[in-house]
């Protein structure tokens, strides 16, 4: 399954950036931002700011089993890089 990386970058309440990677299955860039907003809503972070901005498409891939079974599962995967809640 080829998979699309959206390269994000969130200021946190607490004024610190946050930079991950939103994977989806479909390369829509609403889709990635309603993904990356549900994830940071999961971690406490409800009211960052995320646009065309801070989330934007990176490039396409191939992707590993257990990012596939997250992305049928909930239609994204998070892959956090610097600054996110382990």
């Amino acid at each position: 399954m080829e998979i699309h990386v959206y390269d994000t970058y969130v200021k946190a309440a607490d004024g610190h950036v946050m930079h991950f990677d939103v994977f989806t299955a479909e390369k829509d860039d609403q889709k990635a931002i309603q993904y990356a907003m549900q994830w940071l809503a999961s971690i406490g972070e409800t009211y960052a700011l995320v646009s065309s901005n801070e989330c934007r498409f990176c490039h396409s891939q191939s992707a590993p089993a257990d990012v596939i079974a997250s992305i049928q599962q909930q239609g994204y995967f998070i892959y956090k890089m610097a600054g996110c809640p382990n």
